[in-house]
Order: structure tokens, then sequence, then C-alpha cells
């Protein structure tokens, strides 16, 4: 959390709503605020890493198709993750 200034945000809920994330909160140790705010921040983030917009111009985006199109193979390296056996199945 940040130091800065508090801003109140004012929210009206159920009680069946209300006594869910209560329980959820307490369950992780959390108050009821800061369960809130935590959940609220990771809808917000993944909402706006989802709206991503970016430029291109027309030979960079000829580029980033070229990519797209013909992606690189597997590394020697993933090649050998990919063969070693997961800790939970040795």
């Amino acid at each position: 959390m940040s130091g800065g200034a508090r801003e109140v945000i004012n929210l009206r809920a159920s009680a069946e709503q209300k006594a869910l994330i209560d329980r959820a909160a307490a369950r992780l140790g959390k108050t009821r605020t800061e369960f809130m705010l935590d959940a609220a921040r990771e809808a917000a983030e993944n909402t706006l890493l989802d709206q991503r917009l970016f430029l291109l111009d027309q030979p960079a985006f000829a580029a980033f198709v070229s990519c797209l199109d013909d992606p690189v193979g597997p590394s020697e390296a993933l090649r050998k993750m990919l063969a070693t056996r997961s800790p939970w199945e040795r």
C-alpha cells in the first residue's frame, strides 16, 4: 500500500454479499477493506492490461505480423525443461 492520503469509497451491498466477503476476508486473515481493495485492484489491473493499445507504422506492423505468422521454434533449454519430470511426478 502507498503511504499517500486515503480516500473514502462508499459501497452498498446486500447482507449476503457482505457476509460472503467477510468470510473470505477472514479466511485470508484480512480485513474487509483489505480484501475488497486487493480484489478490486487486481480486477482493475487485469482490465487495463487486457486493454493495452499499441500503434505501429506499416513496416513495424508487417514485422509484427511476420513474427506471429512464423514463430521461433522451441529452444534446447525449453526442450530440456519439457522433458524433465515435475517434482510431484518424482
